[in-house]
């Protein structure tokens, strides 16, 4: 059932989205040949958003902080990160992220985890993700593996317009 005030906001979303995508990955970092995910989210993005920033770094909360305010400056809407997000003690991400949120998407996680569930059993214990709002920019963060990204982008993409007119709001 469609709901018709979403509808009616979708239709007066902003048309132009500016995204950007964070790789954390101490082994891309040295070797961006092989960035397979952030090279994915770009191009998917790329067929309906401008992607206006595309980083790799090493799973370092400083730089990763750092990453996130020059893309607000230079006018991202909307930030996806990928890769950090285990359980190991070198991923960062998601604490990272979460300490500067200053709302939480939680949905974002939940269906996230309930997809992941649903495609590898309880293997989805391991699959941090979080969304939120940082800044009035809008930062997504999934695991690294190609087929988590592709899980996150298809819960997200269509949505990306609607979400960047309410956090414009």
């Amino acid at each position: 059932m469609k709901s018709k005030s979403m509808e009616l906001h979708k239709k007066l979303s902003p048309k132009e989205v500016n995204c950007g995508v964070i790789t954390l990955s101490d082994s891309k970092y040295n070797d961006s040949s092989n960035d397979t995910s952030g090279n994915y989210i770009s191009s998917k993005l790329k067929e309906k958003y401008n992607v206006i920033s595309k980083e790799i770094i090493p799973d370092e909360k400083d730089i990763l902080l750092e990453t996130i305010e020059k893309m607000i400056e230079n006018k991202v809407d909307v930030i996806f990160t990928s890769g950090g997000t285990g359980i190991e003690s070198r991923d960062i991400t998601i604490e990272t992220i979460e300490s500067i949120l200053e709302k939480k998407l939680e949905g974002f996680g939940e269906i996230f985890r309930l997809k992941s569930y649903e495609e590898l059993g309880a293997g989805a214990l391991l699959s941090r993700a979080t969304a939120g709002i940082y800044k009035s920019s809008i930062i997504i963060s999934m695991p690294g593996s190609p087929n988590a990204v592709k899980t996150g982008l298809k819960i997200v993409i269509d949505e990306l317009n609607h979400l960047v007119n309410h956090v414009k709001r």
